[in-house]
C-alpha cells in the first residue's frame, strides 16, 4: 500500500466518522484509529517485520468546531434579515475612495436605499436594501471579492 493511498484512506475514514479500521493487503497491515484521540497512530509495516516504527500523523480538524461556529452564527443572526450578493464581483462600501461609506453598522435604512456597489466586468452595480431596518453587521471588507449568494449585510427588522 502506498503512502498516498494511506492518506486518502485516513481522509475517507475521518469523513465517515468510523472510529477505527484495520486493513491487510499484500502482507502489509494498516490500522487507523480516530476521533477519540488527539492524533492518529498508524502502524504500517510488513507482516514479517516486527520492528516497523509507527507513523504518527496529526488529526484532521474536528468538524465539531466548525459546527459550533455555524451554530453560534445562526444564533447571532436569529431575527436578522440577511442581504446577499446578487452577482459575483468586488464589494465597495462607498461610491469613490474619497467619499464616506453608504452605510455603517447602526444606520437606519429604508427599502430602496443604496447599501454598496459591486463591480462586475467594469460595471458598477448599486445594491439596494429590500427591507426597512437597522444595519447590524457588514460582512465583507471594502474591496473584497464576493460570490453570488454571499452575505453582505445583516439588518435588524
Amino acid at each position: 500500500m502506498k503512502f498516498q493511498e494511506i492518506l486518502e484512506l485516513i481522509d475517507k475514514i475521518a469523513e465517515s466518522g468510523i472510529s477505527s479500521v484495520e486493513i491487510e493487503q499484500s502482507g502489509t497491515k494498516v490500522r487507523i484509529e480516530g476521533k477519540s484521540s488527539p492524533s492518529r497512530l498508524i502502524h504500517v509495516g510488513e507482516m514479517k517485520s516486527e520492528s516497523a516504527p509507527p507513523l504518527l500523523l496529526p488529526s484532521a480538524p474536528q468538524p465539531t468546531k466548525a459546527e459550533e461556529k455555524a451554530k453560534a452564527d445562526a444564533e447571532a443572526e436569529a431575527g436578522l434579515h440577511v442581504i446577499t450578493s446578487p452577482i459575483v464581483g468586488t464589494f465597495y462600501r462607498s461610491p469613490s475612495p474619497e467619499s464616506g461609506p453608504f452605510v455603517n453598522v447602526g444606520d437606519r435604512i429604508t427599502k430602496g436605499k443604496v447599501l454598496c456597489i459591486i463591480e462586475a466586468m467594469k460595471l458598477m452595480n448599486e445594491i439596494e436594501s429590500d427591507i426597512d431596518g437597522v444595519i447590524a453587521k457588514i460582512y465583507p471588507s471594502n474591496g473584497q471579492p464576493v460570490e453570488y449568494g454571499e452575505k453582505l449585510f445583516a439588518v435588524k427588522v
